[in-house]
């Protein structure tokens, strides 16, 4: 156990250390402001989907994806990030600031936050997906298909393509599990 915890304390402070120098210290505000904006036309998308499905469960998605992105997930992730009060890819450094009492950036691996964090924006995706989908099933309709597509080139560009592009300039991009950069 003691050797356990001695592994563990070490490999927190050489991941401190691994803070990516050459990463972005802020970010400019147009990388913000565009993936502020794929994010909540990804919701949007969601929203509408489930609705097609039953109000009442497009409503629980919305509010699922309002609490888990705007508090949730800033609690358990930002206020460990290094760009806590900063302005991180998405500005959620500063959002979470307002919120909580910054941690250390020591904890940042340390919690259920990174695997939360894959599953809620799953979740954002395969339920609407999934309820779209029944409904086309059932009757296509054209509209619901444009919906369901955009919805999938949304989510797959915010989640993937996007992602990249902020992973690569980020500080925390060699001590971070849900960097979508190879680490070099």
């Amino acid at each position: 156990m003691v050797k356990l915890i001695f592994l563990l304390t070490r490999e927190i402070i050489k991941n401190k250390m691994n803070i990516y120098k050459e990463g972005l210290e802020r970010y400019p505000k147009v990388i913000i402001f565009w993936g502020n904006f794929l994010i909540i036309l990804w919701i949007l998308l969601g929203t509408i989907a489930c609705r097609f499905f039953c109000p009442l469960i497009a409503l629980i998605y919305l509010l699922f994806a309002v609490a888990m992105i705007g508090f949730v997930l800033r609690k358990l992730l930002c206020t460990n990030c290094y760009y806590y009060k900063r302005r991180c890819s998405l500005g959620w450094g500063k959002l979470s600031a307002l919120f909580f009492k910054g941690g250390s950036i020591e904890k940042f691996n340390a919690g259920y936050g990174q695997k939360l964090a894959s599953l809620t924006y799953g979740l954002l995706t395969v339920i609407p997906v999934i309820f779209i989908g029944i409904l086309i099933s059932q009757e296509f309709v054209i509209f619901k298909v444009i919906i369901l597509i955009l919805l999938l080139v949304v989510s797959i560009y915010s989640g993937v393509i996007n992602r990249k592009k902020t992973c690569l300039k980020c500080k925390m991009r060699l001590i971070c599990p849900g960097c979508a950069v190879k680490q070099s």
